[in-house]
Protein backbone atom coordinates (compact mmCIF):
# COMPACT_ATOMS: atom_id res chain seq x y z
CA UNK A 1 0.00 0.00 0.00
CA UNK A 2 1.26 3.06 -1.41
CA UNK A 3 1.44 6.02 1.35
CA UNK A 4 2.55 9.72 0.90
CA UNK A 5 2.55 11.72 4.28
CA UNK A 6 3.66 15.55 4.21
CA UNK A 7 4.62 17.73 6.75
CA UNK A 8 6.42 21.07 7.50
CA UNK A 9 3.33 22.80 6.59
CA UNK A 10 2.05 26.05 9.30
CA UNK A 11 1.64 30.16 9.62
CA UNK A 12 4.50 32.43 8.13
CA UNK A 13 5.08 35.99 7.75
CA UNK A 14 5.72 37.61 4.34
CA UNK A 15 9.34 36.89 3.44
CA UNK A 16 9.57 33.99 5.35
CA UNK A 17 10.34 30.36 4.58
CA UNK A 18 9.14 27.07 5.34
CA UNK A 19 10.58 23.63 4.42
CA UNK A 20 7.62 20.84 3.29
CA UNK A 21 8.71 16.98 4.00
CA UNK A 22 7.26 13.88 2.13
CA UNK A 23 8.04 10.44 3.26
CA UNK A 24 6.80 7.90 0.38
CA UNK A 25 6.63 3.97 1.57
CA UNK A 26 5.23 0.96 -0.04
CA UNK A 27 6.81 1.64 -3.62
CA UNK A 28 10.09 1.58 -5.09
CA UNK A 29 11.03 5.03 -4.44
CA UNK A 30 14.19 6.23 -6.93
CA UNK A 31 11.57 4.78 -9.77
CA UNK A 32 9.25 7.47 -9.33
CA UNK A 33 8.71 10.65 -10.95
CA UNK A 34 8.17 13.03 -7.57
CA UNK A 35 6.03 16.21 -7.62
CA UNK A 36 4.51 19.07 -5.57
CA UNK A 37 1.21 20.65 -6.28
CA UNK A 38 -0.72 23.08 -4.16
CA UNK A 39 -4.50 24.10 -4.24
CA UNK A 40 -5.90 27.89 -2.92
CA UNK A 41 -9.36 28.29 -1.49
CA UNK A 42 -11.43 27.95 -4.94
CA UNK A 43 -8.95 27.46 -7.47
CA UNK A 44 -7.93 24.66 -9.39
CA UNK A 45 -5.29 22.46 -8.50
CA UNK A 46 -1.46 23.84 -9.82
CA UNK A 47 1.60 22.29 -10.39
CA UNK A 48 4.96 23.77 -8.28
CA UNK A 49 7.75 21.29 -8.88
CA UNK A 50 8.37 18.13 -10.61
CA UNK A 51 11.50 16.42 -9.80
CA UNK A 52 11.26 13.06 -12.67
CA UNK A 53 13.54 10.62 -11.68
CA UNK A 54 17.03 10.48 -12.91
CA UNK A 55 16.40 14.10 -13.94
CA UNK A 56 16.68 17.59 -12.71
CA UNK A 57 13.76 19.55 -10.87
CA UNK A 58 11.45 21.86 -12.94
CA UNK A 59 9.19 25.11 -11.24
CA UNK A 60 6.51 26.84 -12.22
CA UNK A 61 7.32 30.46 -12.96
CA UNK A 62 5.55 31.40 -10.00
CA UNK A 63 7.88 30.22 -7.70
CA UNK A 64 11.13 30.10 -9.54
CA UNK A 65 14.22 31.14 -7.55
CA UNK A 66 12.24 30.87 -4.42
CA UNK A 67 11.62 27.61 -4.16
CA UNK A 68 13.80 24.65 -4.26
CA UNK A 69 12.38 20.70 -4.35
CA UNK A 70 15.10 18.15 -3.54
CA UNK A 71 15.14 14.24 -3.45
CA UNK A 72 16.95 12.19 -0.40
CA UNK A 73 16.44 8.19 -2.29
CA UNK A 74 17.77 6.78 0.26
CA UNK A 75 15.08 8.14 2.79
CA UNK A 76 12.39 8.01 0.80
CA UNK A 77 11.36 11.53 0.94
CA UNK A 78 11.16 14.32 -1.26
CA UNK A 79 11.55 18.27 0.19
CA UNK A 80 10.44 21.70 -1.05
CA UNK A 81 12.55 24.70 0.29
CA UNK A 82 10.56 27.71 -0.13
CA UNK A 83 12.07 31.14 0.63
CA UNK A 84 10.89 34.62 0.16
CA UNK A 85 7.05 33.30 0.36
CA UNK A 86 4.43 35.71 -0.70
CA UNK A 87 0.72 35.62 0.32
CA UNK A 88 -0.14 34.10 -2.88
CA UNK A 89 1.47 31.12 -1.45
CA UNK A 90 -1.22 30.16 0.77
CA UNK A 91 -2.31 26.90 -0.46
CA UNK A 92 -2.61 23.49 0.65
CA UNK A 93 0.70 21.77 -0.52
CA UNK A 94 0.06 17.83 -1.91
CA UNK A 95 2.50 15.73 -2.38
CA UNK A 96 2.46 13.84 -5.12
CA UNK A 97 4.25 10.17 -6.92
CA UNK A 98 3.49 9.22 -10.44
CA UNK A 99 5.22 5.89 -12.10
CA UNK A 100 3.11 5.99 -15.31
CA UNK A 101 6.72 6.79 -17.39
CA UNK A 102 7.99 4.06 -16.08
CA UNK A 103 5.06 1.52 -16.01
CA UNK A 104 1.65 2.97 -17.10
CA UNK A 105 -0.35 0.59 -15.07
CA UNK A 106 1.76 2.03 -11.81
CA UNK A 107 -0.20 5.10 -11.31
CA UNK A 108 0.04 8.07 -9.38
CA UNK A 109 -0.80 8.65 -5.68
CA UNK A 110 -1.46 11.47 -3.42
CA UNK A 111 -0.84 12.86 -0.04
CA UNK A 112 -2.85 14.31 2.61
CA UNK A 113 -2.04 17.79 2.41
CA UNK A 114 -0.06 20.59 4.37
CA UNK A 115 -1.26 24.03 5.01
CA UNK A 116 0.39 26.86 4.26
CA UNK A 117 -0.26 30.01 4.94
CA UNK A 118 1.45 33.36 4.41
CA UNK A 119 0.31 36.17 6.34
CA UNK A 120 1.35 39.80 4.76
Amino acid sequence: QVQLVESGGGLVQFGGSLRLSCVASGLNFRLWDMAWYRQAPGKQRELVATFPTGDIPNYADSVKGRFTMSRDNAKNTVFLQMNSLKPEDTAVYYCNADGRSKVDTWGEYWGQGTQVTVSS
